[in-house]
């Protein structure tokens, strides 16, 4: 008897342990799960590995100036790129954002002119100074004035302006697209500007808001048709430039006065010139187009 109760106070002392009862351990189990040293060593782990995504390579900068469309058009001249068979076009030396189209006096249809090689070699060279890239278009024959019948020009009337502007304008804004689509850029900042047959279509673009731009300039022509109304316009900095010995010179400087008491910026500058096309007229006009307070933008473009 005092066996076995001696025996039942030995297990009760075991089972009321504090300490848990620990399952016999695996050692084969063990070794089999830890971790193995690698033979190579230590290597670094790749961003793939990691599941990060790649960084993907730097595109190549695109070649300044891009080639050119391979058109041929006996308007330009050498020394301009041909846009098609209708547009010139000019690039700087360095990327630009910067567009000026350039609407041009009468011209004659000839392979050669004074006039064609004057405005073409004036305004590319203007703009590449100014870091400002140019469209050259070819203006419509049948709109010159007397004695010039089959001459390149551009609509100088309220009648004219009505029956063309609207085809211009979409011609104008394809030439823009195909220029961009060349670069492989858009260009933020409109310029329009023009001398004499041109100038007289660039004022109408700008006073019938058709044509928004960040600046206009009109050389050696302009005017604005009585009772116009500016009040629904947006102003936008206007360059007026003239020669002493141009015989607009009343035109310009009323254009000049009239886009002024309208509230528009306005530069008018004259210079001991002949009419038509100069450098120095475009050389004002893009200082005047940049000033701090005529960089802020203006309409659209």
């Amino acid at each position: 008897m005092f066996a076995r109760l001696t025996a039942l106070v030995l297990l009760g002392t075991f089972a009321c342990s504090s300490e848990p009862v620990r399952p016999a351990i695996d050692r084969v189990k063990v070794q089999a799960a830890a971790p193995r040293p690698s033979s190579a060593g230590a290597q670094p782990v790749s961003p793939s590995a990691q599941g990060k995504p790649e960084t993907a390579p730097a595109s190549e900068p695109r070649p300044w100036p891009p080639a050119g469309t391979g058109a041929t058009s006996d308007f330009c001249i050498d020394g301009v790129g041909v846009l098609d068979e209708s547009c010139c076009y000019a690039l700087p030396d360095a990327p630009t954002q910067e567009l000026l189209i350039y609407l041009h006096g009468t011209v004659p249809p000839a392979r050669t002119s004074p006039q064609k090689t004057n405005f073409q070699t004036v305004v590319s060279r203007a703009s590449r100074r100014a870091n400002v890239a140019v469209l050259m278009p070819r203006g419509r024959q049948g709109l010159a004035p007397k004695g010039q019948t089959s001459w390149w020009g551009w609509p100088t009337s309220g009648e004219q302006y009505r029956a063309l502007a609207r085809e211009l304008i979409a011609d104008l804004a394809d030439k823009r697209q195909k220029l961009e689509a060349l670069t492989s850029q858009p260009f933020t900042r409109l310029y329009l500007a023009g001398s004499s047959s041109g100038a007289y279509f660039v004022v109408a673009l700008a006073l019938s808001g058709d044509l928004p731009a960040q600046g206009f300039a009109a050389i050696s022509g302009g005017a604005v048709r009585p009772g116009h109304d500016f009040t629904r316009l947006t102003p936008a900095p206007f360059y007026v430039g003239y020669g002493t010995f141009d015989p607009v010179s009343t035109s310009s400087r009323s254009l000049a006065a009239q886009l002024r008491r309208a509230g528009w910026p306005v530069l008018l500058s004259t210079h001991p010139l002949p009419h038509g096309a100069a450098e120095i007229y475009l050389d004002e006009a893009f200082t005047f187009f940049r000033l701090p307070s005529n960089a802020e933008p203006s309409g659209g473009s």
